[in-house]
């Protein structure tokens, strides 16, 4: 193996591996991972869902532009959104009408239609958004891997990034080897600002926030399979079914330092509380939880672009919680600016401004 490349990709979770995918068409490319698999972290805890109302403006620009990649490789398995509005959260729900595209106010009675064990009086009004849909996260980022590897990229797992310089490009130390390139992209995730400060670039302020999520049982003679993601437009709480059971989170966004994320027993607790005020449905146990990290720079959209000061150090970080669903478009997207190019027409088309995005607004 060589040891010189065009472009160092660090980080293999979903943001790293889709950009690295484009790049490897056209570069040299090595994709670096500190655990032993890719997608360790967020991506590997991730129930993600395609959403396109949800997250900030140029998400869900994003999010809209990434649909024809998801069709294309069938990833995506329709289902129906449902939020709910207890009578406190009516300011919520007026946000949420006023930004959205294609959702629809529907009865209390149609809603108890789709989940039949809605409480009686939880909810005051609710919205439906039928464009929403389950994502098969591991089959993306494979292909996304897959595609790295048919175009030469190489891929290292267990070699974290201990040492980064500056010497006219960069030369990138893991623990048992040393490279070189002119161009490194950050996508280390939760790790981000640590790869940013080992590189001597200034922080961007990253915060990961943790995300706890029970697995519960459906009730016995229960057939939820076609349910609804099912939340309140507060975003205190959501539930989904997935593989027969159903997902239960209170959708905490707890600050954290980067580390191998674990469930917090208080935030199940209080997601069950929630989720039992709303349903009829009553959590005598939990089957089994988990905790991932979402990370999000300080004004909530992702940072890509090229850093202000150093040449070659390239950013793709922050993507909070929505880093899955923007992954096929903000993959392009970046790699078009790696290559400084033009960004695709159709993702500036669905709204995006690309200056919303750039590590220099943080300098």
């Amino acid at each position: 193996m060589y040891n010189d490349f065009d472009i160092i990709v660090i980080g293999a979770g979903i943001a790293g591996a889709s950009a690295a995918a484009h790049l490897a068409g056209t570069h040299r490319v090595l994709l670096l991972e500190m655990e032993e698999r890719p997608g360790y972290h967020s991506t590997g805890r991730s129930a993600a869902a395609f959403e396109p109302n949800y997250g900030p403006a140029c998400i869900r620009a994003l999010t809209r532009a990434a649909r024809d990649h998801f069709d294309s490789i069938n990833v995506l398995t329709p289902r129906d959104s449902l939020f709910l509005v207890p009578e406190s959260q009516m300011a919520a729900y007026q946000r949420l009408m006023a930004s959205q595209k294609g959702m629809r106010d529907i009865s209390i009675a149609d809603a108890r239609a789709r989940m039949p064990l809605l409480r009686e009086g939880y909810a005051a009004a609710a919205v439906l958004d039928p464009g929403t849909a389950d994502i098969d996260v591991d089959v993306l980022h494979q292909g996304f891997l897959r595609q790295f590897k048919a175009n030469s990229g190489i891929s290292l797992c267990a070699q974290p990034a201990i040492a980064i310089e500056r010497n006219g490009g960069w030369r990138v130390r893991t623990p048992d080897h040393e490279f070189t390139t002119p161009i490194i992209v950050n996508a280390a995730g939760a790790w981000g600002d640590r790869i940013a400060a080992l590189a001597g670039v200034q922080t961007v302020g990253l915060q990961p926030k943790r995300r706890s999520v029970a697995v519960i049982p459906v009730p016995d003679g229960i057939d939820a399979a076609n349910w609804p993601l099912i939340g309140d437009v507060g975003e205190t709480w959501y539930s989904k079914p997935q593989s027969g059971k159903l997902l239960v989170s209170s959708a905490e966004a707890t600050p954290v330092d980067p580390h191998d994320a674990y469930a917090d027993d208080m935030a199940l607790a209080e997601g069950i509380d929630r989720f039992q005020q709303a349903t009829e449905i009553e959590v005598n146990r939990v089957e089994h939880s988990w905790g991932g990290l979402r990370s999000f720079a300080p004004d909530g959209n992702p940072v890509c672009g090229y850093d202000g000061k150093l040449e070659g150090f390239f950013w793709l970080i922050g993507q909070g919680g929505y880093g899955i669903q923007t992954s096929p478009a903000l993959s392009r997207l970046a790699a078009a600016m790696v290559r400084g190019e033009a960004a695709p027409s159709d993702i500036i088309d669905e709204g995006l401004e690309a200056s919303e995005l750039s590590p220099k607004r943080f300098a």
